[in-house]
C-alpha cells in the first residue's frame, strides 16, 4: 500500500486542549443492532453512555434498518443449536472459529426472548413465531418482521429501548473522524474519539470504554445493497489507531438485487428463494440445479458466481427471478412488492431482472469472544468486527444474531472497563481493554499542508467503486488485484495528503483505505475459499487455511490458526 496509508494517524490537524470536551463512561460509535444493544447493556450496568451516529437515527440509515431477511436463531423444538452450528461451519468454508460460532448461536434464543419482551413485533403463524428458510440453512429458523422489513422493526425496538434508559444519550449527525490515543504508536490505549457536528463543530468525547459499531464497507463497490452511509469509517479509524484487521478478502455478494439500468440496486431478500423463487437465464432455463444440489438455496457465493458465469457464457446484463409460484407474495413480502410496483413490475406475472451486488463485509477489526481488540479501551462489534463467526462466507441471517449477542457482551465488557481498577487482556495476548485513564491528555495532530495537485472527490469515489467492482469483485485474479492496488495508490497520493473539512472528504479517505486493505488481503490469499474466488487459484490451499492479520506500519500479513472447539477448551 502507499506509505500515506500508514503514515496518516489522524484525518485532520487538531489540539485536543483547544476543543470542546465531553465525558462519558462508554462511547458507542454506530446505531445499528450491535451499537444499540451495546448501549443498552452498558446503561443497564449503571454506566453513562453516549451513542454517536453520522446521520439520523437507527430506523433511517443503518445497514440494520435496511436488512430484509431476518434473524437466524433456534427457537423451534424441532431444531437444535448443533444443527445451526453445523450449518454455520459448513458455510464458512473451514475458516470459522468454532468457539465464537458456539457462543453466538447458543446465546441467540435468550436475545430473541429479550426482544419479544421489549416489544419487537415478529411475524406469527398460527399464534407461534413464523420461521422461514434461507440459503445453506438445513431447516427453517429465520425469524422475520413485517414480512421483509425485519431490520427496520429491530432498529425501532432497540432504539426505543435505548431511549427509555436515562443513562443513554444519542448524538445524531455526529461524524466520528478518529479514535483518540495518547500516543500515535500502535497499541496506545483508546480514550474516546474526535467528532464533528455541523452545528457544534469539532469535539472530543472522552470515554473509559469505546465500542466501535460503525458498520461495513459496501460503498467501496459500484454495485451494492448497502446504504450510502456504509463508507468503512469504523474499519479505517480502527486501522489508523493500530487495531489489527483480518479476513478482508471475504466480501459477501448477495445474488439477487433488482437490476434496472440507471437505478440504484435494491435488495431482494434470500427469503424469496426460500419460499420457492427460481433463477432463470435469458432463455428461460433454470440453471442452478446444474450447479449445486441445493439449487437456488446454495450458499450465496455459489449462487452469485453461477450468475456471473451464466452471463459470461450466455450473454446479457442480468438473469431473471421467477416468483410467480409464490402465493400471497404481497402479503409475505410487502416491501418488495411495493418496490416492484414502483417500477411497473407485477410479481404475479413478470420475471424480475436481478444481478449480484456487494452485501456484507465478513472481515474486520479482530476481536476475541469478549469483543476486546488488541488495543486497550477499544471494543468492536457488528459488521465492523471480525469475531470468527462467519469464516470465509457468512451464513444467511447470522449477522443480526451476531449483533445482538456480541453487542450485549460488548456493553457489559465496556461497562466493566469503565470501572476504576478493571483490567483484561485479549485472547491473543496483545493487550487489554480495561483500566484506561479517565482524565483527558493533551493530543496534538500536526499535518503539513500538501502542495500536490488535487483530484475531484466525486471522480475519485466513482473510479474507486468501479475499479473495485471490476477487479476485486466476485471473480478475481492476481493480475487484476495488482492493477487495482496500483490505481488505489495513485488516488491515495493525491487524496490522503489533503486536509478536508467535511464528511465527503473524510469518507473518501476512509473508502480508499478500506479498498486498499481489501485488495491487499485478496491479493495475498492465493486460493479460492468461501466468497473469495480467484481464477488463477481455483481451489482451497492448506497454506491459507488461516486468518490473515494486518496492522498499521506492517506491509506483510501475519497468520493465526483457525480455532477449534478442542483448542479453545485446552
Amino acid at each position: 500500500m502507499h506509505p500515506l496509508f500508514d503514515q496518516r494517524r489522524y484525518l485532520i490537524p487538531f489540539r485536543s486542549s483547544l476543543l470542546p470536551q465531553i465525558f462519558t463512561d462508554v462511547l458507542v460509535i454506530g446505531t445499528g443492532v450491535a451499537g444499540l444493544r451495546a448501549a443498552v447493556a452498558a446503561a443497564e450496568a449503571g454506566k453513562e453512555c453516549i451513542v454517536v451516529t453520522k446521520t439520523g437515527e437507527a430506523d433511517e440509515d443503518s445497514n440494520t434498518a435496511w436488512a430484509q431477511g431476518g434473524i437466524a436463531a433456534v427457537v423451534d423444538a424441532a431444531d437444535s443449536t448443533e444443527s445451526h452450528i453445523a450449518d454455520t461451519l459448513a458455510a464458512g468454508a473451514d475458516l470459522c472459529d468454532e468457539p465464537a460460532v458456539r457462543t453466538i448461536i447458543e446465546r441467540g434464543p435468550a436475545r430473541i426472548r429479550e426482544l419479544i419482551d421489549w416489544g419487537m413485533r415478529f411475524d406469527l403463524e398460527g399464534g407461534t413465531l413464523a420461521l422461514g428458510q434461507e440459503g445453506a440453512h438445513s431447516r427453517p429458523r429465520i425469524l422475520h418482521a413485517d414480512g421483509d422489513a425485519t431490520g427496520r422493526e429491530l432498529a425501532r425496538c432497540l432504539l426505543a429501548r435505548a431511549k427509555s434508559l436515562d443513562k443513554v444519550r444519542v448524538f445524531t449527525k455526529c461524524f466520528a473522524l478518529d479514535l483518540v490515543t495518547p500516543s500515535p504508536e500502535p497499541g496506545s490505549p483508546v480514550m474516546g474519539a474526535i467528532t464533528h457536528h455541523p452545528r457544534y463543530g469539532l469535539q472530543v468525547i472522552w470515554a473509559r470504554g469505546t465500542i466501535l459499531a460503525a458498520g461495513g464497507a459496501g460503498m467501496i463497490y459500484r454495485e451494492t445493497t448497502n446504504p450510502r452511509t456504509a463508507t468503512a469509517d469504523g474499519l479505517a479509524m480502527a486501522y489508523r489507531a493500530g487495531a489489527q484487521v483480518s479476513d478482508l478478502a471475504f466480501i459477501q455478494f448477495h445474488p439477487t438485487t433488482l437490476y434496472l439500468a440507471g437505478r440504484p440496486r435494491s435488495l431482494i431478500t434470500e427469503a424469496v428463494r426460500g419460499e420457492g423463487a427460481l433463477l432463470l437465464d435469458q432463455s428461460g432455463h433454470r440453471f442452478m440445479p446444474d450447479v449445486h444440489p441445493m439449487a437456488e438455496l446454495a450458499p450465496r457465493d455459489i449462487v452469485s458466481r453461477a450468475i456471473v458465469q451464466r452471463l459470461a457464457t450466455h450473454g446479457g446484463t442480468h438473469v431473471l427471478l421467477d416468483v410467480r409460484s409464490i402465493r400471497n407474495f404481497a402479503e409475505r413480502f410487502p416491501g418488495i412488492a411495493a418496490l416492484l410496483r414502483s417500477v411497473d413490475l407485477d410479481p404475479a406475472s413478470d420475471l424480475i431482472p436481478v444481478n449480484p451486488a456487494a452485501h456484507y463485509t465478513i472481515g474486520g477489526v479482530v476481536t476475541d469472544e469478549r469483543t476486546r481488540t488488541n488495543i486497550p479501551g477499544l471494543f468492536a462489534v457488528g459488521e465492523v468486527a471480525c469475531t470468527g463467526l462467519h469464516g470465509a462466507n457468512r451464513l444467511a441471517s447470522n449477522s443480526l444474531l451476531e449483533g445482538l449477542v456480541m453487542g450485549e457482551i460488548a456493553g457489559r465488557e465496556a461497562a466493566n472497563a469503565s470501572t476504576p481498577g478493571a483490567s483484561g487482556a485479549t485472547s491473543n495476548g496483545s493487550g487489554g481493554s480495561g483500566g484506561v485513564p479517565p482524565a483527558p491528555v493533551p493530543i496534538i495532530s500536526d499535518i503539513r499542508i500538501s502542495e500536490q495537485g488535487e483530484l475531484d472527490l466525486a471522480d475519485v469515489i466513482s473510479s474507486l467503486r468501479s475499479a473495485m467492482w471490476r477487479n476485486a469483485g466476485i471473480e478475481r485474479s492476481g493480475t487484476r488485484l495488482a492493477g487495482v492496488r496500483e490505481m488505489i495508490d495513485f488516488w491515495a497520493r493525491y487524496t490522503l495528503d489533503k486536509i478536508f473539512d467535511s464528511p465527503e472528504g473524510w469518507q473518501t479517505q476512509n473508502m480508499l483505505l478500506a479498498a486498499a486493505l481489501t485488495a491487499r488481503s485478496a491479493h495475498w490469499r492465493e486460493e479460492s475459499r468461501g466468497c473469495h474466488w480467484r481464477s488463477d487459484f481455483t481451489a482451497p490451499d492448506v497454506r491459507f487455511h488461516a486468518h490473515d492479520r494486518w496492522h498499521r506500519g506492517e506491509e506483510n500479513a501475519t497468520t493465526v490458526a483457525v480455532r477449534s472447539r478442542q483448542e479453545a477448551a485446552a
